[in-house]
């Protein structure tokens, strides 16, 4: 077994690797689902289509570093996110919760929703900088903070601590069905690739390959609780910090369905598995090499 302070530090370092490299596809995710908000398709401008012209557009309206928007924010969410998640996983995992019918489940919804506790402010934060761009290119509220440590000064001088936590219950619902779709698909398809004897158990391919079929369908579960999760980071808020359009989570998904209708809810999906499947098989293929080591 791995001590829970070491399983925790190679958590959020697995989550931090993963960052890097996808936080450009997680830029181009937020723009899209930010796109027409709460208005009818059809009806309102697209500076955003499809994943690739998307980071184009974001490219020329920020220069070629706009893909990495938000980075030391995304960084610092997967560090604390997924050191708590990974290392609560690993320490239920060892001590035998798992083996239990639907244990896998059970602690990567609770393990998930724990990380996504702890990481809200630095999402938050992520969300409003990322969403930030040029007038002409603009989606969503625009915040306009200058850099991530006064997005938090500000956040807090207006709101306080609770400020930080605005749109949580969107982020707990988001990482625990993901968590949870994830861990348990990852270890399932893990066994069954190894069972088939496609790759040797144990192999670097073997766990690529799960993570690959684990991203599929993580991306199917989460779109709709990531579009909801941006939606209420992003919205502006009156002076005793209630949300200007949405009330909370519920409301959120009535008012997208009602106005953009239920397929607005997968808006940027495509972006979503881009960045999930990346950021999926990396992420785990770095926690298990690392606990391996």
């Amino acid at each position: 077994a791995v001590p829970p302070a070491t399983d925790l530090v190679l958590g959020a370092t697995a989550g931090c690797l993963a960052c890097f490299i996808t936080n450009p596809l997680e830029v181009v995710k937020t723009r899209l689902q930010l796109q027409g908000e709460l208005q009818a398709p059809g009806t309102y401008p697209r500076p955003y289509r499809g994943v690739l012209r998307a980071a184009l557009a974001v490219c020329r309206a920020d220069g070629l570093w706009g893909l990495q928007k938000g980075l030391a924010a995304g960084l610092l969410y997967q560090a604390l996110m997924n050191g708590v998640r990974f290392g609560c996983y690993s320490q239920a995992d060892d001590a035998g919760w798992t083996r239990y019918p639907g244990g896998t489940v059970v602690v990567g919804a609770v393990a998930g929703a724990l990380g996504a506790v702890v990481g809200s402010p630095a999402y938050l934060v992520k969300t409003h900088l990322q969403a930030q761009t040029i007038s002409a290119m603009a989606v969503g509220h625009q915040h306009n903070h200058e850099s991530i440590s006064s997005a938090f000064k500000s956040i807090y001088q207006q709101h306080g601590v609770v400020g930080l936590w605005r749109g949580v219950t969107g982020a707990v619902a988001r990482v625990t069905v993901g968590s949870a779709v994830q861990l348990a698909t990852f270890a399932s398809a893990k066994e069954w690739v190894w069972e088939t004897q496609w790759f040797r158990r144990g192999s670097w391919a073997g766990v690529l390959a799960a993570g690959m079929v684990s991203s599929v369908v993580v991306a199917v579960a989460m779109t709709p609780f990531d579009v909801i999760s941006t939606r209420l980071y992003n919205q502006p808020v009156n002076a005793d910090g209630t949300g200007k359009l949405y009330r909370g989570f519920v409301d959120c998904i009535v008012q997208i369905s009602n106005k953009e209708g239920l397929l607005g809810l997968y808006k940027g999906i495509g972006a979503v598995y881009f960045r999930l499947g990346p950021h999926t098989v990396l992420s785990l293929f770095f926690w298990d090499k690392l606990r391996n080591m």
